[in-house]
């Protein structure tokens, strides 16, 4: 499997392209603010086409791009329909294309990725689950959870960490963490060392 990665916007959202392999199709994770320079550049180094945008949340970091790549590339935005309150621009014809997330395997692009609902940042913050054909797996968490931290809770207190417990730290040790913000880290070392996740039985 293929994961690229970049920080982009004055907050340092990553955006992620996934795709089987080089040269085909791919899946954009996050176009959030300033990510179409270093996308298109992303996408002719590695020779692959978008099918679709995935949102982990729906703050402006994450998806503020996603109305001009959706246009120029003639994709739809996969968003949880409670974020969908929260996307800003184009509020036209475009945003017709935002395709509700549910629980469950999503096929795109020759990948199958797993959606999980993990309410708590926002009402829609949802984590995207990976297996490579090798057998690693992968987890993109958003502002859900990051190396050594968690995100904001904007729900009910305890609502994050509830999420969390039950649809992330569930995942075995050797997943790898790919979070909205900051360097990559693994359920494990969250496990172990996570100072927010500690005395939560997670």
């Amino acid at each position: 499997m293929l994961v690229v990665g970049f920080p982009a916007g004055p907050l340092e959202a990553n955006c992620y392209l996934l795709a089987p392999a080089d040269g085909g199709e791919c899946v954009i994770v996050d176009p959030g603010e300033d990510v179409l320079e270093p996308l298109e550049a992303a996408l002719a180094a590695h020779g692959l086409t978008p099918v679709a945008m995935l949102a982990t949340h729906g703050h402006p970091d994450h998806v503020a791009s996603a109305a001009e790549v959706g246009a120029r590339h003639g994709i739809p935005l996969y968003l949880d329909e409670a974020d969908r309150p929260l996307v800003a621009g184009d509020a036209g014809e475009w945003k017709d294309g935002i395709v509700p997330l549910v629980d469950g395997p999503l096929r795109l692009a020759g990948l199958e990725i797993t959606v999980s609902r993990t309410p708590g940042h926002t009402a829609g913050s949802v984590v995207f689950g990976l297996t490579s054909a090798e057998g690693g797996r992968i987890a993109l968490t958003g502002d859900s959870l990051f190396a050594g931290s968690i995100g904001r809770s904007s729900g009910e207190d305890g609502e994050l960490v509830r999420s969390l417990g039950t649809k992330v730290m569930t995942l075995p040790d050797d997943t790898v963490v790919l979070p909205g913000h900051g360097p990559a880290t693994t359920i494990g070392q969250e496990r172990a060392g996570n100072p927010f996740l500690a005395g939560t039985g997670v």
